[in-house]
């Protein structure tokens, strides 16, 4: 995929005006290369981004310098930032690769299916990784690794980073023995109260008029005395 880039010679406070002329800046390095300052459409990215995502090797042109302002750069859309409040791109990190050398990456990973120990038995499933580093040429990069859930068959059962099936090319940096998502037990339920029981009030009224014809007939006795 062909992404169009253009050098950048504004800076600082001068990039707000770059924004709002519908261009997003952006920075290009890469091992052992200077840093080159770009400047990329927005509706252009936008539309790579939801193609490529992060991970996916594009090609920029219009990198270069001098005479080869027009070379092919292969690049990793390797950060962006976006705008807490419009959502919108608002700074891009590229990484230069050579397409001959390994890099390492940090992969997402795409939870698949439903736990049966989760539907079944009322677990809860804890989510301890949501990406992965791997290790691969920069054409063998998976956009993301599958977590199949539907193994999860019990109570404080894992899927172990050993457990993720990684695409030919591709080595996980990770130890095999990390745990990715657990079934972890319910929480206990809190023990309700006994209900206290329910107070006769036809009851508390007799004894009442009791203890008050009571004191009466005490009271004309003491009289009489």
């Amino acid at each position: 995929m062909d992404l169009a880039v253009q050098k950048r010679e504004k800076f600082g406070k001068q990039v707000n005006a770059l924004r709002r002329a519908g261009a997003i800046p952006a920075e290009l390095y890469g091992h052992g290369i200077p840093n080159v300052h770009l400047s990329v459409a927005a509706k252009e990215f936008a539309k790579i981004f939801k193609a490529a995502g992060m991970n996916t090797v594009v090609t920029l042109v219009g990198a270069g310098t001098g005479a080869a302002a027009k070379t092919k750069t292969p690049a990793l859309i390797y950060d962006v930032v976006r705008d807490p409040l419009t959502g919108e791109f608002d700074h891009i990190d590229f990484y230069q690769v050579k397409m001959d050398e390994k890099i390492e990456a940090k992969v997402p990973l795409t939870f698949i299916g439903e736990a049966p120990a989760v539907r079944e038995k009322g677990a809860v499933l804890n989510k301890s990784m949501s990406e992965i580093e791997v290790e691969a040429f920069p054409q063998d990069l998976p956009h993301s690794l599958e977590v199949d859930l539907s193994i999860l068959t019990e109570i404080d059962q894992s899927i172990y980073v050993r457990d993720i099936k990684a695409p030919k090319g591709v080595k996980v940096l990770v130890d095999e023995a990390t745990a990715v998502a657990t079934a972890t037990p319910p929480a206990p339920k809190e023990e309700e109260k006994p209900a206290e029981p329910a107070v006769d009030v036809s009851a508390v009224k007799v004894e009442t008029e009791e203890k008050k014809a009571e004191r009466q007939a005490e009271k004309g006795d003491k009289e009489k005395e």
